[in-house]
């Protein structure tokens, strides 16, 4: 029997880590984090549509390379319901890249399946698809600590306006991790501003970090470029690698200067992914 509707879907925004502290290492050797997490007006789109046996299709830009069978989190996601569904999956986001998007993919897929059997509670293992699941779950501004189980919505995070620009290459975050000298480093202030406004919030996220900027510039010198790149644009007032890279991004404090430096990125580095972007 039908308990929701015959079609669902929804967006996949970027995930994008304003800063992102390693704060430690377990001994089964996950490590803890502190980061300020926001999200983009740009991403994916899954949708699901109820039919006799599980199938995947990808389109989109970004769709080449992306797996269409079980090995993609969006079928893993779709299969926790136990209802045969056919998946749509339109790509916009690069893979590999310290956004969040096979997670947002997923978190999206659950969200949708759950709209269409009409199930008020998630399956069991739905967090366990990825360690940004959860905090794609929650779709706004929170904090994630922990190993990412830990996720605190944050309710006064003023708009970012912000150009993304990705080299096309993809950085294998376990070994950007791996690389890392210091696992033991400060976590942000235990109870975060009330920021008066969108420069208030960008200076203090001068005074924050990316843990995870050096060893994945190691690994992929382009990074450094990349930010040195988005540093340079006009009125451009920080910029700062997302993740685990190789995703960068440069905030500005309005929405027309940051589509104005996209243009211009675009233009001149035609075989980068750019995009202008609000974070929320």
């Amino acid at each position: 029997m039908r308990n929701g509707p015959l079609f669902s879907k929804f967006f996949a925004p970027a995930k994008v880590n304003l800063t992102l502290h390693v704060t430690g290492q377990r001994k089964d050797g996950y490590h803890l984090l502190d980061s300020l997490v926001v999200f983009a007006d740009v991403g994916d789109r899954v949708a699901v549509r109820e039919a006799e046996a599980m199938s995947l299709d990808v389109s989109g830009p970004m769709a080449a390379g992306v797996p269409t069978d079980a090995s993609n989190l969006v079928w893993q996601a779709a299969a926790l319901f136990d209802r045969p569904v056919a998946i749509t999956l339109s790509k916009h986001l690069p893979a590999a890249a310290g956004i969040g998007g096979g997670s947002s993919d997923a978190a999206a897929t659950l969200l949708a399946m759950a709209e269409l059997t009409g199930e008020k509670r998630l399956p069991d293992g739905s967090v366990e698809l990825g360690a940004d699941v959860r905090v794609c779950l929650m779709r706004q501004a929170a904090r994630m600590s922990g190993i990412g189980e830990v996720v605190e919505p944050v309710g006064n995070v003023p708009p970012l306006h912000a150009v993304l620009a990705n080299p096309r290459v993809e950085v294998p975050t376990p070994a950007v991790f791996k690389a890392l000298e210091t696992k033991e480093n400060k976590p942000m202030s235990k109870a975060l501003p009330r920021w008066q406004g969108t420069k208030a919030l960008i200076d203090w996220l001068a005074a924050q970090r990316n843990d995870l900027e050096a060893p994945a510039m190691a690994a992929e010198p382009v990074i450094a470029e990349v930010i040195a790149t988005l540093r340079a644009l006009p009125q451009a007032r920080l910029a700062r690698m997302s993740g685990s890279g190789a995703t960068c991004f440069a905030l500005f404090e309005t929405r027309d200067a940051a589509e104005a430096a996209a243009a211009t990125l675009v233009d001149t580095l035609p075989g980068w992914w750019v995009t202008p972007a609000t974070f929320s």
